[in-house]
């Protein structure tokens, strides 16, 4: 019995070492992952920043440049090159001149927000905080948001600064660092195919395999691009449900499906896609891209075509023949819901 007891403990001691060996070699190497990503992403900052400085261009000609860099970047290398990234790292080399400053116990996500900040003190404590603290990228940004450096600031004597360190700690997300590779700007980096987000119910599911095979049967020009596909603003990323393109149109189809009413946010979201892929996206030949939301409420169902920056009454009316009027749409969305 005693030699039972002593293998079960040798046994669950070996577990709890491997455990331990595989939770340090996880950690190094989401270390060894965040360092090569920033090492690589303040080169390129330094490299466009250096073009500008030799060609002394001017703001409206930086922000061009990094339109057409994002292109041809996109084009050779895939995802990750966006004019809002190009940005960023610009950033990363101007708030952080010295490469060597840049810890790989950061994601390049937490970056993203410190280099938002201008004033040097404010940022060091929030990438000091988010260190010893062992923030999430979320949760850095949540303290920014609630101003915890401000209300440090305005907080006389150690004993309330301690008590605002309390609060702020507080509802604290604790994350594990090997979460840190999740980050989406890691997947691209390293080309692993990205975890796109879950839809929540399984009427939008159907609704997106009813709309894909709808809009597919056309014939009329349809090329599925894919679903959920990922739009990138600062450190923010968004999801637009399905993107089509239409080659007779030369235009991209964004759809957006809402399981409630339609409220003015949707459109004002579909326009910021519409503007995303107009400046980013569209090569020269291409046509502005059209969105179209989906929107489910208790009552009714409701199509509605979001033509934001198009005024020309001619090109609007090039789309209604070949994109399906409000009315074919709700049909179908009304037979995958009787399915």
């Amino acid at each position: 019995m005693d030699i039972k007891k002593n293998y079960t403990y040798n046994f669950e001691s070996l577990v709890e070492k491997i455990k331990e060996i595989v939770a340090i070699a996880r950690q190094d190497t989401v270390y060894h992952i965040n360092t090569e990503l920033l090492k690589t992403y303040w080169e390129i900052g330094r490299q466009i920043v250096e073009h500008e400085q030799k060609g002394k261009l001017r703001a409206e000609y930086g922000e061009q440049l990094l339109i057409t860099l994002s292109r041809h970047l996109a084009k050779a290398l895939g995802k990750g090159f966006s004019r809002s990234n190009l940005q960023n790292m610009r950033g990363l080399y101007v708030s952080y001149p010295k490469c060597q400053a840049l810890s790989g116990k950061l994601s390049w996500s937490h970056y993203c927000e410190l280099i938002s900040i201008e004033d040097n003190d404010k940022r060091s404590f929030y990438e000091k905080e988010a260190l010893s603290s062992k923030w999430s990228a979320r949760e850095l940004q949540r303290q920014i948001d609630s101003s915890l450096f401000e209300r440090l600031l305005l907080s006389a004597g150690a004993a309330n600064k301690e008590k605002v360190m309390k609060l702020a700690r507080k509802g604290q997300e604790i994350n594990r660092a090997s979460d840190m590779v999740k980050d989406p700007y890691v997947f691209e980096f390293l080309g692993i195919p990205e975890e796109k987000p879950l839809l929540e119910k399984e009427l939008e599911c159907r609704l997106i395999r009813q709309i894909e095979d709808f809009l597919l049967e056309l014939g009329k020009g349809f090329m599925f691009v894919g679903s959920q596909q990922r739009v990138t603003l600062g450190n923010k990323h968004y999801y637009v449900d399905m993107v089509f393109y239409n080659k007779i149109l030369h235009a991209y189809v964004l759809i957006d499906l809402k399981s409630g009413r339609l409220d003015p946010e949707h459109i004002g979201k579909m326009n910021m896609y519409l503007n995303y892929y107009k400046t980013e996206v569209n090569e020269e030949s291409d046509s502005a891209p059209v969105g179209i939301i989906l929107c489910r409420d208790k009552n009714s169902i409701a199509a509605e075509y979001a033509l934001g920056g198009i005024n020309n009454q001619l090109f609007a009316s090039k789309y209604t023949l070949y994109l399906p009027d409000k009315e074919v749409l709700i049909s179908q969305v009304k037979k995958a819901l009787k399915e």
